[in-house]
């Protein structure tokens, strides 16, 4: 028979091994993984955006066109008998056409962010000569360059005369187009003012002017406008 002391020195050396061994299983067994975090959404991209046609094209073509849905929504005329005449949208096709001018405003003048030449090929604006009054292409394009935020400022301006109208055109609320035409013709004066033809400033007026003066009078019969 073991002696109980025989004994228990071999259970708890027993109980030190078994022990040791399972330490020794832990150790070896790798952590969990870390959840791996989502990837982030990927973007689709629809493409890039290449301008068709210059600054110059792009504002004959289509933001002028759409402007003049707006100028002539609201306007008073004068008959030849002397009769004055309110224009203003009353139906629905006039409410129509004037909301075509307001998404195409709001919509298409953002299509001045893509860069693009100011002025087709070899047209280099009225900016020759002693009485050139525009800036060239090149003068207009270092402008934008120093400066892109006001750049970016003149066409939220105009995007936000089409947003205008078309919160107007939704109410059918005829009172408002008068300053929403307002507020569109200064957006588009400043902005042409300060890019397209700035040398066009009070001196150049008033030099208009007195050589409009020198002029001899006009026979009788005919007229001359100022």
């Amino acid at each position: 028979m073991t002696p109980f002391p025989t004994r228990l020195a071999a259970l708890l050396l027993f109980a030190g091994a078994l022990v040791a061994s399972c330490s020794s299983q832990k150790s070896t067994t790798p952590p969990p993984a870390a959840a791996t975090p989502p990837a982030a959404p990927t973007v689709k991209m629809w493409g890039e955006m290449k301008p068709v046609v210059s600054v110059k094209e792009l504002m004959q073509y289509m933001i002028d066109p759409a402007s003049d849905y707006i100028f002539d929504s609201v306007k008073t005329l004068i008959r030849p008998d002397g009769k004055v005449v309110e224009v203003m949208p009353k139906t629905d096709a006039d409410w129509e056409k004037l909301r075509i001018g307001a998404v195409t405003m709001a919509e298409g003048v953002y299509l001045l962010k893509i860069q693009r030449p100011f002025a087709p090929a070899g047209d280099v604006n009225n900016s020759v000569g002693p009485d050139a009054t525009e800036l060239s292409p090149t003068e207009i394009m270092a402008k934008v360059e120093k400066d892109p935020v006001e750049w970016n400022a003149r066409i939220e301006a105009l995007r936000n005369v089409g947003l205008e109208v078309l919160d107007i055109v939704k109410r059918k609320d005829t009172k408002e187009l008068w300053d929403a035409s307002e507020n569109l013709d200064v957006a588009c004066e400043e902005c042409h003012s300060h890019y397209w033809y700035p040398k066009e400033d009070a001196q150049f007026y008033r030099g208009l002017d007195a050589r409009l003066k020198a002029l001899p009078p006009p026979a009788r019969g005919q007229s001359i406008s100022r």
